[in-house]
């Protein structure tokens, strides 16, 4: 996360009964808004079940050991949408204080990806969320063993976030992040949950024998290093064996049925989805959500967005230091450069050190050249995919005690990893979004005015913490913070699948560029060095099944810039992942995945003991005159392409139409002559939709501004906005109800003249 959610001081008194108030705490909180709104940068049955699901009912699909001999795999691939309510909800990533959802720039999907050797099946879903966090994949884990039984289970299911900055929060169960997102949101979870299982059911009931392609690239101009400055105090010998200081590397699998018609494609490439910046409060997948866009409309003809049989997902990597603003950091207000290790500015501090992409501060045109950049040369490697992935799968999973592992340093030496804590330089933020208060990164001994607010309100950490996060001087000792529920997750999952010599490793946060080539480096020794695997691919897939901030190498952690800062485990942290996973590794390579302790299982807390901070929604109110609906500034005549058609409709609260998946709040309609019908060519999924939600008090408006792309045929069109208010029925009920809005018809034009 970036800067945590304000507002708390103002929100308290709205709390409802059966939720837990924080009134008693209200000092602590004021002291906590000041920090993580304005200094921080990064806060993502079974019987039952069992005799519910059988291999032969064909509505769930074909059995695992269907289809030819002579091919190695069956495969599914679906896609659904997972939107939740675009309207007052936190957006998360950012934390920013006034970043809440106002309107839809596109809509998120949920892309799942199954593969089954006969005997085994494995489970990739990657989603436009800004990370999976342990309750959502508890959630969905619960869901899938009422639908498939022990089929689908933590050993075998992966999920991933693509890390977009402007998905909704509140599906959290720490406090922390409950605190940074209005609390816990039911209305946003349940979204992400359904459409992540639907998209699994998807991809279920369309398993067939198919065939698996991998093929692997460089891409340049899409991703910079944002701590050179830390990354440089890794080895010279570790760093000159690199000929970058991030991973330009793309990783594509290639999904086809046995004609070798395709069906679906999955990668990786390690760069943040920030290009829609702090400013932005609109719902957005962000550049690897627009990559997916611009190659499943070019795969399925006709089709609106999110609609088709083709999958293209692009998963996220070892992104923890990678960011698309390529034209680097500076200082806005003078234009000099930051200084390299605080990256501060002399006026202004963090604030006014600034990183932009490489069409400068326009976001929208940032996210796109960044999208096309990760498309073109997914599309191109796809082209090229001919090396087919054969042999059999394997899937391990453990839960382990993080905050209690020992590391074998050297023969003589151990290392142990610490209770969760955030260091000073987490509420200083990044160059993608700094803190507005007095903290820098690079920041290696604590604050005393900060310290001793902190020591009054929450208590000092304990002397052994301290030592333990060395040199980390301790922001927030969350690991010693329980109230009213722990601050930060202690059990974590280690995950890793194999599908022939690919190894997928489930990355439980965000690794930096080098921590990521250790672990894969580490993984690939441990698979090869018993024979059964050879010429290993190895794919570290970030922000899997928890959250756990970032993991930085131990060179890195000493510089304490915001990545290290955010190694909320300590300087061991990545040691003992890469203990962890060579265990993993080395149970796979040797058959002996099912002998693999598993570990302490993580808390599922009750929803009484959740909080929620979200307000609830009042009854919609309307201008004197007006009716819900009612176009309040027409669109002009006439436009012609390349122009923005644009119309404000009377409008609800978009958190009153529920559940919004599968849905629109927005159409724009072509006339046809010859069949007197409006076919709909464009929703809120579309790139060229922009839907913007604007509150005053009670009263509100929807604007919608179609950017008419130069492809548009000349013609006649309009657009529609649907949604639903609330309306007080009686004293004490209130009733919801639809409504419809629909600007006048316009015509689109050529453009004229020289260009």
């Amino acid at each position: 996360m970036r800067r945590a959610d304000c507002g708390l001081r103002s929100e308290i008194p709205f709390l409802k009964d059966g939720e837990v108030t924080l009134s008693v705490y209200y000092t602590q909180l004021i002291f906590l808004e000041l920090l993580l709104c304005h200094g921080s940068a990064k806060v993502s049955v079974g019987f039952i079940s069992t005799m519910a699901v059988h291999w032969e009912d064909r509505t769930q699909g074909p059995k695992p050991t269907e289809g030819p001999k002579e091919n190695p795999y069956l495969i599914g691939v679906g896609r659904a949408d997972c939107t939740g309510p675009p309207a007052d909800i936190p957006l998360m990533g950012y934390a920013h204080p006034e970043q809440t959802a106002a309107g839809i720039h596109t809509r998120l999907f949920s892309r799942a990806f199954i593969v089954d050797d006969g005997s085994k099946r494995v489970l990739f879903v990657t989603a436009d969320i800004g990370m999976v966090s342990q309750r959502l994949r508890l959630e969905v884990l619960k869901e899938l063993e009422v639908k498939y039984g022990t089929l689908y289970r933590q050993d075998n299911v992966i999920l991933s976030g693509t890390h977009t900055h402007s998905g909704l929060a509140g599906y959290f169960q720490y406090t922390l992040f409950m605190i940074t997102s209005k609390g816990y949101i039911s209305s946003s979870i349940r979204a992400i949950v359904n459409g992540i299982v639907k998209s699994i059911d998807i991809a279920h009931r369309n398993t067939k024998p198919g065939r698996i392609y991998i093929s692997k690239g460089e891409l340049e101009g899409s991703n910079i290093n944002r701590s050179p400055h830390s990354y440089l105090n890794n080895p010279a010998e570790e760093r000159n064996k690199y000929k970058a200081n991030t991973d330009k590397q793309v990783t594509l699998l290639k999904f086809t049925d046995l004609d070798g018609d395709g069906i679906g494609m999955l990668s990786w490439f390690a760069v943040h989805a920030v290009s829609m910046n702090y400013t932005n409060r609109m719902v957005s997948s962000d550049n690897v959500g627009y990559a997916s866009y611009l190659l499943e409309q070019e795969k399925n003809i006709g089709s609106l967005p999110g609609e088709g049989p083709f999958v293209a997902a692009f998963a996220s990597a070892n992104l923890g230091d990678a960011t698309p603003n390529i034209r680097g950091p500076f200082c806005a207000n003078t234009g000099e450069a930051c200084d390299f290790l605080n990256s501060s500015c002399p006026v202004g501090g963090t604030k006014m050190c600034i990183a932009l992409g490489p069409a400068g501060s326009n976001m929208f045109e940032n996210t796109k050249i960044i999208g096309e950049n990760i498309y073109k040369r997914a599309k191109d490697l796809y082209r090229k995919a001919s090396q087919e992935v054969l042999g059999p799968l394997h899937s391990a999973h453990q839960w382990v005690n993080m905050t209690d592992v020992t590391v074998q340093i050297n023969s003589t030496h151990t290392g142990r990893t610490c209770k969760p804590a955030l260091g000073h330089s987490f509420a200083a933020g990044t160059t993608d979004g700094g803190g507005d208060l007095n903290f820098t990164q690079g920041a290696v001994d604590g604050d005393p005015f900060w310290d001793g607010i902190r020591d009054a309100l929450l208590g000092s950490p304990s002397n052994e913490t301290q030592d333990c996060h060395k040199p980390k001087p301790i922001l927030f000792s969350t690991g010693e913070m329980n109230w009213p529920l722990p601050w930060h997750p202690s059990i974590v999952d280690v995950q890793m699948i194999t599908i022939g010599p690919l190894a997928i490793v489930a990355i439980p946060g965000e690794m930096t560029t080098m921590s990521g080539r250790r672990i894969r480096e580490a993984v690939k020794q441990e698979l090869e060095a018993r024979g059964t695997f050879r010429n290993t691919e190895v794919v570290v897939a970030g922000l899997c099944n928890i959250y756990t901030h970032y993991i930085t190498t131990y060179e890195e952690y000493q510089i304490q810039r915001y990545e290290g800062a955010s190694t909320i485990f300590g300087p061991h942290t990545l040691s003992a992942y890469i203990q962890k996973f060579r265990g993993l590794a080395k149970a796979i390579a040797e058959g002996k995945e099912q002998e693999l302790p598993r570990g302490p299982e993580p808390p599922f807390f009750k929803g009484s003991q959740l909080f929620n901070l979200l307000p609830a929604v009042p009854v919609d109110k309307k201008p004197v005159n007006t009716s819900f609906g009612e176009v309040l500034q027409q669109v002009d005549p006439e436009y012609r392409v390349g122009e923005v058609a644009s119309v404000t409709f009377v409008a609800g609260n978009p958190r009153h139409s529920g559940d919004t998946r599968d849905k629109t709040f927005v159409t724009v309609e072509k006339y046809h002559n010859n069949t007197a019908n409006w076919e709909v060519v464009h929703t809120d999924a579309s790139w060229e939709t922009r839907f913007h939600w604007v509150k005053s008090g009670a009263e509100s408006n929807s604007t919608v501004d179609w950017h008419i792309p130069l492809s548009a045929q000349p013609g006649s069109y309009r657009i529609r906005h649907f949604g639903h208010y609330k309306q007080r029925k009686g004293i004490f009920d209130s009733v919801i109800i639809s409504y419809q809005g629909v600007s006048d018809v316009f015509r689109v034009t050529e453009r004229t003249g020289y260009y």
